[in-house]
């Protein structure tokens, strides 16, 4: 019998701290729309729960660990990773992160059984279907086999599971660094064993139509669009954002860290009204 992979506490409190502090030092901020949607699953009565999201970027299983974190902490959370790139870094084994084979009927088993125990463990599993990097423009979606035979299994054995679609982008703004901007698509609720064709067919679509939504979000430029989760460095920092600092100080002006004052601030940032934490 299979069993969920074991996370060691300390190990992902630590990990999740250097999470935190890599969006920090390489985005200007992290934003989030349809955060409710996924953040109701928190509880167990909620029944199994799989998020699936595009993949274009290394970044994103940091943020399937920093989401994890801040929204729905009640819960374990896991990933799987190619078995061999995860070799490289043995850390991640004890925070959530499983290895399987790629491109094998083995691999194929062990994503499956792995998956199920932490499904009936009160677990969340992140998957990333497309099972290689992507742009996020490009369409149509392709995805591999694994997200709706899980989804199918689950439902066959517990009578219904929660498929929840997560759009990702990293552009840039105004700022010296990207954004990470982040969309909660609608939740798609898997009621016993389904035809699997159709069922990956309901899955891509659910995808693509939070990452249609993200995209147009996201050209409006528009910081009033999301939450706020976090911001990370601001300014052009180095000597020329201290001299920028120390002018400012000396003539008696405000310092405006940002280049471009969010449309919702008005000329005092500090009285932004952006949902922000630190980081």
């Amino acid at each position: 019998m299979t069993n969920a992979p074991a996370i060691s506490m300390p190990a992902l409190r630590f990990f999740r701290r250097i999470v935190r502090g890599y969006f920090r030092r390489h985005f200007h901020a992290i934003r989030i729309s349809g955060a409710d949607r996924f953040s109701a699953l928190a509880h167990s009565e909620a029944g199994p729960v799989i998020v699936f999201g595009n993949h274009s970027s290394w970044w994103d299983p940091m943020v399937s660990i920093y989401l994890a974190e801040r929204l729905m902490d009640t819960r374990r959370h896991y990933a799987p990773m190619d078995a061999v790139a995860l070799e490289r870094y043995p850390v991640l084994k004890r925070v959530g992160i499983f290895g399987v084979e790629m491109n094998s009927a083995r691999g194929a088993v062990t994503f499956l059984r792995t998956s199920e125990a932490i499904l009936a463990s009160g677990g969340v599993v992140w998957i990333t279907p497309q099972g290689r990097f992507v742009d996020s423009r490009a369409r149509p979606l392709e995805f591999k086999p694994g997200l709706s035979a899980l989804a199918s299994r689950v439902a066959a054995s517990t009578g219904w599971c929660t498929v929840v679609p997560l759009a990702i982008e990293y552009p840039f703004w105004d700022e010296r660094l990207p954004e990470c901007l982040l969309h909660f698509g609608e939740p798609l609720r898997v009621d016993s064993p389904q035809d699997l064709e159709k069922l990956q067919l309901e899955l891509m679509q659910s995808l693509e139509t939070a990452m249609n939504t993200l995209r147009f979000t996201a050209m409006q430029r528009d910081a009033r669009n999301f939450d706020t989760l976090s911001h990370g460095k601001l300014g052009t920092g180095g000597l020329y954002g201290g001299w920028q600092k120390l002018k400012a100080s000396l003539t008696g002006r405000p310092y405006q860290v940002e280049h471009t004052v969010l449309p919702e601030c008005g000329k005092d940032l500090a009285s932004c009204k952006e949902r922000s934490d630190d980081v």
